[in-house]
């Protein structure tokens, strides 16, 4: 065992407790390079990303200067229509009329096994309101011996209608119908008639069969055909269209692509009694002038011929030795009228004519009516077609065939009211 001198302890001692002082302060540097080291990384890792993010910055900043934004909220595209233009078309038609298109129906007088008067049911058909304190126009025919007429809305509801004026010769009547004060009616414009073209789009609406505001499409197949609707009716211009019409269709309008009425749907040609393409409407230009006449008289002001006519046949001219068995013979012409004024010759022998329990008596002698303003007059029903669309004081030329010549005499027509149904045959 080593002995240590009290001086030589000292010694140590102090020698040991300066090289742990250097070796703290060694240590303590040490810590602190590293710490300054840590920081500096940090501070340069910071700097390398600030300068990234300003020349991100920078690059965004170019690009929308390349390629700017014109529209912050950009609007959603519209979707394709998923109907055709002729389907857009239709429908739109549909839409702003079917509403205006009423279904009509009608009860009769009838007679029971027992001899007893019964109310039965009658005819039904469509209309078209046209104005909205309750005016429709329709056919004569469709309300042809209506005891009661009832007109049924497109919801739903029902009203009784009264007649306001009916015509035989045009096949158009208007009706009259009161609804509630709070109820707003659809209604149908008129169109224009002169403008049609055969081949134009035409669009009918009404009742077949009771199936009430049923749409049908076609084109005018033709113009201007006279037709002979009873034996002392023809309605002449008349509108031909391919569009379906079949029974409950008549008095229903018939349409332009605007959803303007062109004419009245009438009158088919078939065989088996529904639509074989071949309808028939009497135009617009004629229901508007009608209408107007019934709204204010409650019967149409034609112009009128003041005689007696008389359908000509095979055995008056026969009877008579004439010549030609067609047109009208003028029986007698009333005293002071236009046609007596004009020098229209009446007959001045009396015959009986007609059959044996139902005679009349005609005159014989007068002049026979073979023309009117260029249309030939063969029967009775060409004679009240030629004068459908005149007026009072209208100046016709009128041909006649006089002492085996024809000669063309011009007269003003007379303006005495005439009743429509006077004129021509119950339908």
């Amino acid at each position: 065992m080593k002995l240590y001198s009290k001086q030589q302890m000292i010694k140590n001692t102090l020698t040991g407790i300066l090289a742990g002082a250097i070796c703290a302060s060694a240590a303590f540097f040490a810590v602190q390079k590293n710490l300054k080291s840590e920081n500096s990384e940090k501070t340069s890792q910071t700097q390398t990303e600030d300068v990234q993010n300003q020349q991100n910055s920078e690059k965004a900043e170019f690009v929308e200067e390349v390629l700017p934004q014109k529209n912050i909220v950009t609007p959603a595209a519209s979707p394709v229509s998923q109907y055709t233009q002729d389907e857009e078309q239709n429908i739109f038609v549909y839409e702003k009329c079917n509403e205006a298109v009423v279904n009509i129906t009608t009860q009769v007088m009838g007679i029971n096994w027992f001899l007893e008067p019964v109310v039965q049911d009658g005819g039904s058909g469509s209309g078209s309101i046209i104005d909205e304190r309750g005016y429709v126009v329709t056919n004569v025919h469709v309300i042809s011996k209506a005891n009661k007429i009832n007109i049924s809305l497109a919801d739903g509801t029902s009203y009784p209608g009264t007649v306001i004026g009916k015509d035989i010769e045009s096949d158009i009547a208007v009706l009259k119908f009161d609804p509630p004060e709070n109820v707003k009616l659809k209604t149908i414009n008129f169109g224009d008639s002169s403008t049609l073209k055969v081949g134009q789009k035409v669009i009918a609406i009404g009742n077949p069969f009771a199936l009430e505001r049923t749409m049908t499409t076609g084109i005018i197949s033709g113009l201007g055909r006279p037709i002979q609707e009873s034996a002392n009716v023809i309605i002449r211009n008349m509108i031909q269209t391919d569009a379906a019409i079949n029974p409950g269709n008549s008095g229903g309008p018939l349409l332009d692509t605007k959803g303007r009425m062109v004419g009245i749907n009438t009158m088919i040609i078939s065989n088996s009694g529904s639509s074989a393409g071949i309808g028939f409407a009497v135009p617009v230009s004629t229901a508007q002038r009608v209408v107007n006449d019934l709204l204010k008289y409650g019967k149409v002001r034609r112009g009128t011929i003041q005689i007696s006519p008389v359908q000509m046949t095979s055995s008056i001219a026969q009877y008579a030795g004439l010549k030609i068995n067609y047109g009208i013979l003028v029986s007698q012409v009333k005293e002071g009228s236009s046609a007596e004024k004009a020098g229209i010759l009446g007959g001045t022998k009396p015959v009986q004519y007609g059959s044996r329990f139902n005679p009349s008596t005609i005159y014989l002698g007068g002049d026979i009516i073979t023309g009117i303003d260029g249309i030939n007059i063969r029967t009775y029903a060409d004679y009240t077609s030629a004068l459908e669309s005149k007026k009072p004081n209208d100046t016709v030329t009128v041909t006649v065939f006089r002492n085996g010549n024809f000669e063309k005499i011009k007269l003003v027509l007379d303006g005495i009211d005439t009743d429509s149904e006077s004129r021509g045959t119950s339908l």
